[in-house]
């Protein structure tokens, strides 16, 4: 007990003789609360099976978050399994089961067959000239589904 008292004094007098307080530094504190930006929801829409072998459910949306696009897979989006599948922007109101090159931007390789996922969208690519949101086999020319955006 005589340890921790003489511990406690020692940190006093120290504090004291350089000056500095024991109470928490107010500087570092912020006067009014962090507020993070939330997402803003652009466009949403449920996903639409294309291929009756490759079913695929859930909802995409196209979110805005600190300045940049967003394209996201709600916990219930589901996907058959398959080859190189990509998640794609269409120009199209409704994608077919194969598609032209010139008619679609890819956005990356699909992260998983099933569940919440998220893709950045590419400064360049002006979401506005593209109707839906595409789950697609690149190796057979496959669209699984589909999201209108």
């Amino acid at each position: 007990m005589k340890t921790l008292t003489f511990a406690a004094l020692s940190i006093a007098a120290t504090a004291i003789a350089l000056g500095t307080s024991l109470a928490p530094s107010t500087a570092l504190l912020p006067s009014e609360p962090v507020i993070l930006a939330p997402s803003l929801a652009q466009a949403t829409g449920q996903f639409v099976t294309v291929d009756q072998d490759h079913a695929t459910t859930g909802t995409a949306r196209i979110v805005s978050a600190s300045g940049q696009q967003y394209l996201e897979f709600d916990a219930a989006f589901d996907t058959a399994r398959g080859p190189a599948v990509e998640v794609i922007l269409y120009k199209g109101a409704a994608v077919p089961v194969n598609i032209a090159e010139g008619d679609y931007v890819t956005l990356a390789p699909l992260q998983r067959f099933s569940g919440a996922q998220r893709y950045q969208i590419p400064q360049g690519v002006n979401v506005s000239d593209y109707q839906t949101v595409g789950i697609w086999c690149r190796q057979f020319n496959v669209t699984f589904g589909y999201a209108p955006i």
